[in-house]
């Protein structure tokens, strides 16, 4: 990125190297010696040379190639689209503006800047208070929250009976397509509405509010019209505007389009191109790789990816970077991934592998070698949950990949330990669950959770499920630590014991090492103890 200038505090600066804590690009700002020779009244815009076509920022996003692209957003976009959400959410004085999205996530700019321009509070929790389910369920409720912007995977781990509980005055879905069951679900009652935006072109461009009136008759959930000063043509392959109901490719125009990738020129004119409908001297427009088209209200429909970016739960997974990291292993000679919904709203990643000819079974990596690969070089969202090894590549009769004809992974494509069955009431019944909820057919009680495909949103279903099948109130962060068979079944077990008011029972317990098995198996049939 080249930043010019660090800014940060006393107590953080011990931890930067010696030779940045020497210069004079650090800026501390608790430092009373920094502000004592400036200006005590306004400056003027003249004096500073600033204007709206400023930087605001400069945001990275994952690149195809591996390498991370920093998008430069100027002040007059941000403003346009913080000024256009302001007033489409209501934010006033009196409301409650949930901070969801990660700080390292332009939506948190919407979160953060609408709540400052509408005068309203703005509440910021932890990371674990945030997670959806109960824990955001109940966040919500307690702090009286009206406005929210989350994802859809985020309202749907809600539970539809928190739509009629939660006191939410506007809920906004972002980030991912929004299912039409959800808008007519949360839509009754309160301003639903369903952003569009890249990062690329500020965050937002588009927004469509569900009339409340008639959501039942919904059959798709649009993303709407464009922002003020914002524009969307429609175009087909030859750059020419596409008819009515006619699929093309999503290019966006008008204020909000950033100047482009930071140091990435050749990407930057390959993705911002000239605006042939635009008055505009140098006006440029921003090809999304997004497939839409309109509908006869005006409104435009989201089709989905013309390339081989995907999002999941959110969060937006460009596949060539994972094939590149995988790609770097000596003995991998072709990846491809995909993301595959085997079963319906659980999307996951899949990554399809072939071997150099000639090598040794030793030298072929495992499963569980290709994934610690990547664990080591992406974050955790991008690792594939299945790694299937196949002879060759299905090719189409022009030679290239058939991803339509890769097939579905069977259980050895994921992370598992050798076999061992679970031992104990409570080992079985959280295999079940386990069994039920990753729709694996075999769980063994050394077997990882997340190794088998699970993930945090699936690692709520989970708490659910123990709490509502094993009467046991168990936690996400223990679970995230805990996360096989064997050493969950003893935190269910520890969690029973810890509820035990009999002093006879706990002073037995105490000793347990010295009771013979009779013994033991005597406490257990009298208390109820099970395991």
């Amino acid at each position: 990125s080249q930043a010019r200038v660090l800014v940060t505090q006393k107590v953080l600066l011990e931890r930067l190297p010696a030779s940045v804590q020497a210069t004079e690009t650090v800026v501390l700002l608790d430092d009373d010696e920094t502000y004592a020779g400036q200006p005590v009244g306004d400056i003027a815009k003249e004096e500073t040379g600033q204007s709206s076509r400023n930087l605001a920022y400069v945001i990275y996003t994952s690149g195809s190639t591996g390498l991370p692209k920093g998008v430069m957003n100027e002040h007059r976009g941000v403003v346009n689209m913080l000024l256009a959400e302001t007033r489409a959410y209501h934010v006033e004085s009196s409301s409650r503006v949930l901070q969801f999205a990660s700080f390292s996530f332009d939506a948190c700019i919407t979160e953060v800047f609408t709540a400052f321009c509408g005068g309203a509070s703005l509440y910021v929790a932890t990371r674990e208070t945030l997670m959806p389910g109960e824990p955001l369920r109940c966040f919500l409720a307690e702090n009286r929250i009206t406005h929210a912007t989350l994802p859809p995977v985020a309202v749907s781990a809600l539970g539809q009976e928190a739509e009629a509980e939660l006191p939410l005055q506007t809920l906004a879905v972002v980030g991912d397509i929004c299912p039409v069951s959800l808008a007519r679900t949360w839509g009754r009652g309160r301003r639903f509405i369903n952003g569009y935006g890249p990062t690329e072109a500020s965050a937002c461009s588009t927004m469509y509010e569900v009339d409340a009136a008639h959501v039942a008759e919904l059959t798709t959930t649009p993303i709407g019209r464009p922002l003020a000063n914002a524009r969307i043509y429609i175009l087909e392959h030859t750059g020419q505007p596409v008819p009515m109901g006619v699929t093309g490719e999503i290019h966006i125009g008008g204020v909000g389009v950033a100047r482009g990738y930071l140091n990435r020129p050749e990407l930057t004119a390959e993705r911002f191109v000239a605006d042939p409908f635009s008055e505009e001297p140098g006006a440029r427009m921003y090809r999304t790789g997004d497939l839409g088209r309109w509908r006869e209200d005006g409104a435009i429909e989201y089709l989905g990816r013309n390339d081989f970016q995907v999002k999941i739960r959110g969060l937006r997974i460009e596949l060539g970077e994972i094939e590149a990291r995988l790609a770097e292993l000596p003995a991998v000679r072709e990846v491809v991934v995909l993301a595959r919904e085997d079963q319906p709203g659980d999307k996951r990643l899949v990554a399809y592998w072939t071997t150099l000819a000639g090598l040794a079974e030793a030298e072929v990596p495992t499963v569980e070698e290709l994934r610690n690969h990547l664990k080591a070089e992406l974050p955790a969202y991008m690792v594939p949950s299945a790694f299937v090894r196949l002879e060759e590549m299905p090719l189409t009769p022009n030679g290239k990949v058939d991803r339509k004809a890769l097939p579905a992974p069977e259980a050895d494509a994921l992370i598992t330990h050798a076999y061992e069955a679970p031992q104990g009431e409570t080992e079985a019944a959280l295999a079940a669950i386990w069994q039920e909820l990753l729709g694996v057919e075999r769980v063994g009680r050394h077997d990882n959770f997340f190794d088998l495909g699970g993930h945090s949103l699936l690692a709520v279903q989970l708490v659910s499920r123990i709490r509502k099948d094993l009467d046991v109130e168990i936690y996400l962060a223990p679970i995230m630590s805990s996360p096989t068979v064997h050493d969950l079944a003893v935190l269910v077990v520890n969690e029973r014991l810890s509820h035990v008011q009999d002093l006879e029972l706990k002073e037995l317990l105490g000793r347990m090492d010295s009771l013979s098995e009779e013994e033991i198996a005597r406490l257990s049939e009298e208390y109820g103890l099970g395991d």
